[in-house]
């Protein structure tokens, strides 16, 4: 994915969220950027494909209702586990708590206990992730070619 990093603006269009909600959230330490933190007035903000996926997994969870709380819980433990694509990592939620879940069995564990109200496949955020960046990108070079 890019070396450099992703500049805010493109992270925004990428997660589905708006430049103002991504810099609230830098700015409160729930998903700063990894590659390069803005350093005043008129600096961009650079992200990681990682912390991209993290933002979307983020989005996805406060779309579901999880309070800020749990989600930053969630957070600290993705982040330990994005270092390549999470093969078969599923986030489920009983609407109070968030669980992680490594195989089916665990999925279906939880579920046989009558938690978990909905569930998210992180690994299929992160190729919706692989595949916008793909798209931005085929975007970006026709635009250059044009």
């Amino acid at each position: 994915m890019a070396e450099d990093g992703f500049r805010a603006p493109d992270v925004a269009k990428l997660v589905g969220i708006s430049y103002r909600q991504l810099d609230y959230w830098a700015r409160t330490g729930l998903c700063s950027p990894s590659v390069k933190d803005a350093g005043g007035s008129g600096t961009q903000r650079e992200y990681s494909f990682q912390d991209v996926v993290l933002l979307k997994t983020i989005k996805n969870l406060l779309d579901t209702g999880v309070n800020l709380q749990r989600i930053r819980k969630a957070i600290d433990f993705l982040r330990g586990h994005l270092k390549e694509p999470p093969q078969g990592l599923t986030l489920l939620s009983d609407g109070n708590k968030v669980y992680a879940a490594s195989s089916p069995d665990e999925v279906i564990d939880l579920l046989a206990k009558g938690q978990g109200v909905f569930a998210l496949a992180v690994d299929k955020v992160w190729s919706d992730v692989e595949g916008s960046v793909r798209k931005q990108t085929l975007k970006a070079a026709r635009a250059r070619g044009a």
